[in-house]
């Protein structure tokens, strides 16, 4: 099978049991970085020597088929530097083709940065969406945060340390310097820290420039106030178009918080009111 294993973000306290008796007796580590992972089985005091085949972004579209074919007669362990292979990191390819061939796939579950920063951010975590890295170019990032701008979810992000400062000062353009953020550093670190803010103030703090590993947590948008007006129009629509009114109201009031009864009968009365001036 193919086995994906998440490694410690920053503790190597985070290792599992489990995540240690995996690497300890694994034949085949497909690592991110061979170099990383051997000394990461030498922190952890494992004298095991697997064999370690690199698979990172510049290599995984090839070399994904001939790890897929030896999982079918052994297990392959897959891991990246950090976190849980395929987020944001190489292994998705492999995955893929191993569900499409029939291979089984497991994971041995451990530390994310992204929930890691998600739970000590200060912002809702009912509803999220991880965005990973955004794009470098000034254009391309533009229009990724403007299809973002009304996202109602809380939005995370991974950024380098030398963008973070332009990234929030694009963020505060897109979305409003007001909106809440938090930029999660180093964690489970020694110098650990969480800033939370607004995005403007985020962006003047990082304008001093940031180091470590960075996640970074911004809050969805808040909820923007339909008129009575623009409510009684959008019923309007949905009844044209062939929808029951008193299922319009309804569907109407949920998204906009307006009373479904109000929506009714301001409706049934312009209706009326039409027929009446015919």
């Amino acid at each position: 099978m193919i086995l994906l294993a998440a490694t410690p973000i920053g503790n190597l306290g985070d290792a599992s049991p489990r995540l240690r008796e995996v690497l300890a007796s694994a034949r085949v580590i497909a690592a991110e970085d061979t170099r990383r992972t051997a000394q990461l089985l030498r922190l952890l005091e494992i004298d095991a020597r697997p064999e370690l085949v690199a698979l990172h972004d510049h290599n995984e579209h090839d070399r994904a088929g001939a790890l897929v074919e030896r999982a079918v007669d052994e297990d392959i362990v897959l891991v990246s530097d950090a976190g849980m292979p395929t987020v944001s990191d190489p292994g998705f390819r492999v995955v893929q083709l191993a569900a499409e061939r029939g291979v089984p796939v497991s994971a041995i579950p451990g530390p994310s940065a992204v929930v890691t920063a998600l739970a000590v951010a200060g912002l809702p975590t009912d509803r999220f969406a991880f965005e990973g890295f955004l794009p470098r170019k000034a254009g391309e990032r533009s229009r990724a945060l403007s299809a973002l701008a009304a996202e109602r979810r809380t939005l995370v992000f991974f950024e380098a340390p030398t963008r973070l400062a332009d990234t929030l000062a694009a963020l505060a353009g897109a979305f409003g310097p007001e909106r809440p953020a938090a930029v999660c550093r180093e964690l489970t670190k020694l110098h650990e820290e969480v800033r939370r803010g607004t995005l403007g103030g985020l962006a003047e703090w990082a304008a001093g420039g940031v180091r470590g590993e960075i996640v970074l947590v911004v809050g969805g948008a808040p909820e923007q106030e339909v008129s009575a007006e623009a409510a009684l129009d959008e019923v309007r629509r949905r009844v044209a178009d062939g929808e029951r009114l008193k299922d319009a109201a309804r569907a109407v009031a949920e998204a906009t918080g307006r009373s479904s009864r109000e929506l009714y009968a301001a409706a049934l009365a312009a209706r009326q009111e039409q027929e009446e001036s015919r």
